[in-house]
């Protein structure tokens, strides 16, 4: 009939806010998925972080769709979202981004399938967050889940630079068309 429940047993419209973002993660997963699979075919060793960030990435759905205004104290617990994921995907970043040249230019999605697909799953972690931030701003979920996929979005940006680099593949740039 259009409706489907939060975890706190709330009904809601299925076109709600919580339920937009909802969908926007889970195909961000499905994106990182597919490029984790473009990955593993190349043998990159970062594949086991992709798959880390897509268990985040369920542990985020379980906080969107607990929406604190309806939340009792043991729904907060159990889907409450730390710091500590931030913090890790900074440090990933770090790291690839000190082996990477100077960013010279804008970089269209290219180098390859493994890194196209990492930066087609950037696009959708800005979407997923962009339905999430109203979610933050409104007081219904954790400031924290924003916060992770904004730096997640950093992180799959890097690591297609990185892919492209290892995979010997040139990145795209743009060039301005002339007029």
């Amino acid at each position: 009939k259009g409706f489907s429940s939060t975890f706190t047993g709330e009904r809601r419209p299925k076109g709600d806010r919580i339920f937009e973002a909802l969908g926007a993660t889970d195909e961000l997963s499905s994106a990182i998925g597919l490029a984790g699979e473009f990955s593993s075919e190349k043998g990159h060793t970062f594949v086991d972080q992709l798959h880390k960030v897509q268990c985040m990435l369920q542990d985020v759905g379980s906080n969107l769709a607990t929406p604190l205004s309806s939340a009792r104290e043991a729904h907060r617990k159990r889907t409450s979202f730390s710091e500590k994921p931030i913090l890790e995907l900074e440090q990933w970043i770090d790291s690839y981004s000190e082996q990477l040249p100077p960013l010279r230019a804008f970089i269209l999605p290219s180098g390859g399938r493994s890194s196209a697909a990492l930066h087609f799953s950037r696009a959708v972690c800005r979407r997923a967050e962009r339905c999430v931030v109203p979610l933050v701003q409104a007081g219904e979920a954790d400031p924290n889940v924003a916060k992770y996929l904004n730096r997640l979005s950093d992180y799959l940006f890097v690591l297609a630079r990185y892919a492209a680099m290892k995979e010997g593949k040139e990145e795209k740039i743009y060039i301005k068309p002339e007029p």
